[in-house]
């Protein structure tokens, strides 16, 4: 099994990248954020999971150990294959993601394309005890979709409201403090 890889990027596409590793080219599929900060030509070091399918053979890669052990554990969900999971990681950090999953918040979860309440549902229960969970987290979580919502219905697309939140930190709690943080950033 491919657990990690180093190399050079030599391709980016939408949804993978292709790395060249001792002369042979891996397409590997990387998470939106992952490849909106990389650029061809560059030095790369993945942690990689390999999906063994009947006529493929599909590689995933990840920035983080975290990160991989996340997607490994969404994958034990019946009904959540890899992509799906490659989709969950796309609409939120790992560690709202896992607040999400321990305090039951699955309004990230339904944000990705397949995934309806019902799954979100079935994937909180079955990953939730998993997951810490305190009444801070819970909070901490409601207070983030809510920001993530008011910067939605101001005009910002998902992703520049999440990663706006995401760059500001999670030092602050407040819902109001969060939407003026993020409106400075986004406004640099």
């Amino acid at each position: 099994m491919i657990s990690h890889i180093t190399g050079r990027v030599l391709s980016r596409q939408d949804k993978f990248i292709v790395i060249e590793a001792n002369s042979l080219g891996y397409k590997v599929f990387i998470t939106t954020e992952l490849n909106s900060s990389i650029k061809e030509g560059q030095e790369i070091s993945l942690w990689t999971y390999l999906a063994v399918r009947e006529n493929a053979l599909d590689l995933y890669g990840f920035k983080t150990h975290e990160e991989l052990n996340l997607f490994e554990l969404l994958i034990t969900v019946s009904g959540i294959g890899p992509k799906t999971a490659m989709g969950i990681l796309n609409v939120a950090t790992v560690s709202s993601l896992k607040k999400a999953i321990s305090t039951g918040e699955t309004a990230h979860l339904t944000k990705v394309s397949g995934l309806g309440k019902k799954m979100a549902d079935k994937l909180v229960l079955e990953l939730k005890g998993k997951m810490l969970s305190s009444d801070e987290a819970s909070h901490d979580i409601k207070e983030e979709v809510d920001a993530l919502e008011a910067l939605k219905s101001l005009g910002y697309s998902h992703k520049e409201a999440r990663e706006a939140l995401q760059d500001i930190g999670s030092e602050i709690k407040e819902t109001g403090a969060k939407i003026k943080a993020a409106l400075k950033h986004l406004g640099k």
